[in-house]
C-alpha cells in the first residue's frame, strides 16, 4: 500500500532518483559490513601470531575457509553465488536484470569466510554482486520496468566500487566500462548519485584513510614516455597470462563439479602449498602492494620477502617477486575452485603492482634507459594489468589516481592502461568477466544489433504444431496434408519424430495437380533436405545468420537426436526482432 501511494505522488524519473540513493546507502553499508567481518575474522585468527615468523597456522586456515564457505553455499544458500560480475552480466543479458533476493547478503557472508581465513581473493566482486542485488530487488519491489532495473543494477555495481575505494569517478566508468550500461542522461544522474551516496558514507563509516598510501616518489617526464609504453605491453601480456591461466584452472575444476570433497581438497591442497613457499599470497594481498608502494630503499622492499623462505635474501628478491607474479593466478583459481568465495578484482591490483615493480627494477638494473622510480610503476602496473584483465582502461586510471591519490601520475596512467589494453585486445576480445558469457552467446553489449540478438530468446520465436507427414504416403494422400496445412513446407517425420526431411510445395507444383502421378510418387521420393537445420539450443546470432544465407523462408529447429521440436519463420523472427530494436532505442 505504502509502495502504492509512493508511486501515486512522484514520477518514475523522480523514483529512480529517490532509489539510487537508498542503494548507494545500502551498497555502503553492505561493503562496510563485509571488511568489519574480515577484520574480526583475521583478528580472531591471527593476532597472536609473529610477524617475523612464518606460523604453519597459516597454511590451514585458508583451507578451513574454504570448507565452511563450500558447505554454507551448498547447505544454506543452495546456490551458485560464484563469479559475481558474470552473474550480474549475464542477469542484463538474459534475466531481465533480475538478481535473486539473497544475492543481497549470501556474498558478503560467505567472502568475508573465505577472505577473512586467507583465501587468496578479493571482496570487490561480492560487494559489486551485493549492490547490484540491492538496486534490482528494490527497484522489483516497486514494479520499475526492465529497463529501469537495469540501470538500478547499474547504481548497485557502481555505488559498490565507490563505497568500497572512496572513488565515485571509477565506480561510474566501471558500469559503464564493465557492465556496459548504455550512457543517457537517464542513467548517468541515477549512477551518480549511487556512487556518491556511497563514497560519502564510506567516509563516515570508515574515515578518510585511503585504501593504499602512496607519495609521488619523482615527478613525470616525457623521457619516461618509451618506459611507460613498454609497461603496458608487458602488463598487457601479464594480463593475457592472468586470463588464460584462469580459464584453464577454471576448466579444471568444473571437471570436478560433482565431486564436492575433492573438489575442496585440490583447492586447499593448492593455496596451502603456493602459501608456504610464498605468504604474500594469504589473503587480499594488500599488504604487500602497500609495501611495494611505500618503498623508497632495498630495505623497505625487501619486506615483502618475510616469513618466507627467501627472508633476508635480497638478492633473490626479483625471483620471489616473479614467482609471486606467477602463482597468484592459481592461488586465486584454487580458493574459489575449491569451494571459495572472491572476485579477481583484488587479484588483478595485486599482479599489476608487482609486474610494474619488477619491471622496474629489471630496468633499473639493465640499464635500458632513464632510471624510473620503481614505487610509481608498482602503482602504474596495477592500472595497467586492471585495464587489461577487465578490458577497462578508464576504470584502471580512475580507480588508482582516486584511490591512491595519485593524480600527478595521471598521463603515464593513461598511457599504460591503454597500451595495456590495445596489447591484450590483440588476443581477447572480451574481459575476463565477459569472456565467459561471449562464449555462451549470452552476452549483451553496446551494439544495438548483437544487444537485440542477445536479448532474443530461441524459443520464444519458434513455432510448433506443425502439421507434418509420414515417408511412406503417397501423392494423392500428400495433396490432402498440404491443402491443410498454412504453411508451403511440411515436416517429414518418422514414427519417433525424428526429422527425415520435408515437402516444398514450391518443388513440386509441376505435379501436385496431375491425378494420374497421385499413386506412382511417394513422400520419401519427393522431399528434400532443409537448407540449414537450427539446433534448439543456438543463439540468436547463428539463427539470423543461417535465414540471410539460406535465403529460406522458414528453417527447422531439432534437438541435437535429431527430434523436430518446430519451425523459425524469417517473418516471425523480423517482427520480433523490429519490436526489440524499437523497444530498446526508447529513452
Amino acid at each position: 500500500m505504502n509502495i502504492t501511494i509512493i508511486k501515486e505522488k512522484i514520477s518514475e524519473r523522480q523514483l529512480l532518483m529517490l532509489l539510487s540513493l537508498f542503494v548507494g546507502f545500502f551498497a555502503a553499508v553492505a561493503g562496510y559490513v563485509l571488511h568489519w567481518i574480515i577484520h574480526q575474522v583475521q583478528q580472531l585468527l591471527t593476532h597472536n601470531f609473529d610477524p617475523t615468523t612464518f606460523n604453519w597456522l597459516y597454511m590451514l586456515y585458508p583451507a578451513i575457509g574454504i570448507l565452511v564457505t563450500a558447505l554454507f553455499v551448498r547447505f544454506v544458500v543452495r546456490d551458485n553465488i560464484s563469479h559475481g560480475i558474470t552473474r550480474i552480466l549475464y542477469a542484463i543479458s538474459r534475466k531481465k536484470s533480475f538478481l535473486k533476493a539473497h544475492n543481497c547478503w549470501s556474498s558478503v557472508v560467505a567472502s568475508a569466510i573465505t577472505i577473512g581465513c586467507g583465501g587468496s581473493v578479493g571482496a570487490e566482486a561480492p560487494i559489486v554482486l551485493t549492490g547490484s542485488a540491492i538496486g534490482s530487488n528494490l527497484g522489483r519491489a516497486f514494479g520499475l520496468d526492465n529497463k529501469t532495473l537495469m540501470v538500478l543494477v547499474g547504481c548497485g555495481a557502481s555505488a559498490a566500487i565507490a563505497g568500497v575505494f572512496k572513488a565515485p569517478m571509477a565506480g561510474l566508468v566501471f558500469t559503464l566500462e564493465v557492465l556496459m550500461i548504455d550512457l543517457t542522461m537517464a542513467s548517468l544522474l541515477p549512477i551518480l548519485i549511487a556512487s556518491v551516496t556511497a563514497t560519502c558514507f564510506t567516509y563516515i563509516f570508515m574515515g578518510s584513510d585511503s585504501l593504499f598510501s602512496f607519495t609521488l616518489d619523482a615527478d613525470w617526464t616525457v623521457r619516461r614516455i618509451p618506459a611507460n609504453a613498454l609497461l603496458g605491453v608487458f602488463c598487457g601480456l601479464v594480463s593475457l597470462y592472468f586470463m588464460r591461466m584462469m580459464a584453464f584452472t577454471e576448466g579444471i575444476f568444473s571437471k570436478l563439479k560433482e565431486h564436492f570433497y575433492m573438489k575442496w581438497f585440490l583447492g586447499a591442497l593448492i593455496l596451502s602449498t603456493l602459501i608456504i613457499l610464498f605468504p604474500s599470497l594469504y589473503g587480499e594481498g594488500y599488504n604487500s602492494i602497500n609495501i611495494l608502494l611505500n618503498g623508497t630503499t632495498t630495505a623497505d622492499w625487501d619486506k615483502i620477502l618475510d616469513t618466507s623462505f627467501f627472508a633476508g635474501k635480497s638478492d633473490m628478491l626479483i625471483i620471489y617477486v616473479t614467482m609471486v607474479l606467477l602463482t597468484k593466478v592459481f592461488a586465486t583459481s584454487a580458493t574459489n575452485g575449491g569451494g571459495g568465495c572472491g572476485g579477481t578484482f583484488a587479484p588483478s591490483l595485486f599482479i599489476g603492482a608487482f609486474a610494474g615493480f619488477l619491471f622496474a627494477r629489471v630496468w633499473n638494473i639493465c640499464e635500458l634507459g632513464i632510471e624510473v622510480p620503481e614505487k610509481n610503476f608498482a602503482l602504474l602496473g596495477m592500472a595497467a594489468v586492471m585495464a587489461g584483465v577487465m578490458h577497462a582502461p578508464l576504470t584502471g586510471i580512475f580507480l588508482i589516481a582516486d584511490i591512491t591519490g595519485g593524480y600527478s601520475m595521471f598521463i603515464p596512467l593513461i598511457i599504460v592502461a591503454i597500451v595495456s589494453y590495445l596489447t591484450i585486445n590483440i588476443f581477447e576480445p572480451h574481459s575476463i568477466y565477459a569472456g565467459r558469457l561471449a562464449r555462451e552467446g549470452k552476452l549483451l553489449t553496446h551494439h544495438t544489433d548483437k544487444a537485440v540478438l542477445t536479448l532474443m530468446n530461441i524459443e520464444n520465436v519458434i513455432e510448433k504444431n506443425n502439421e507434418s507427414v509420414k515417408p511412406d504416403v503417397e501423392l494423392g494422400q500428400l495433396v490432402k496434408y498440404l491443402s491443410r496445412s498454412k504453411r508451403n513446407v511440411l515436416p517429414v517425420l518418422d514414427d519417433a519424430g525424428h526429422l527425415l526431411g520435408e515437402i516444398d510445395l514450391m518443388k513440386l507444383r509441376h505435379i501436385v495437380f496431375r491425378t494420374e502421378l497421385y499413386h506412382h510418387f511417394t513422400v520419401r521420393q519427393l522431399m528434400s533436405q532443409p537448407a540449414s537445420i537450427i539446433g534448439v539450443n543456438d543463439p540468436m546470432t547463428s539463427v539470423m545468420s543461417r535465414l540471410d544465407e539460406t535465403h529460406a523462408h522458414q528453417l527447422p529447429v531439432c534437438t541435437p537426436d535429431g527430434t523436430l521440436v518446430g519451425y523459425i519463420s524469417r517473418y516471425h523472427v523480423y517482427r520480433v526482432y523490429r519490436q526489440m530494436v524499437h523497444d530498446l532505442s526508447q529513452e
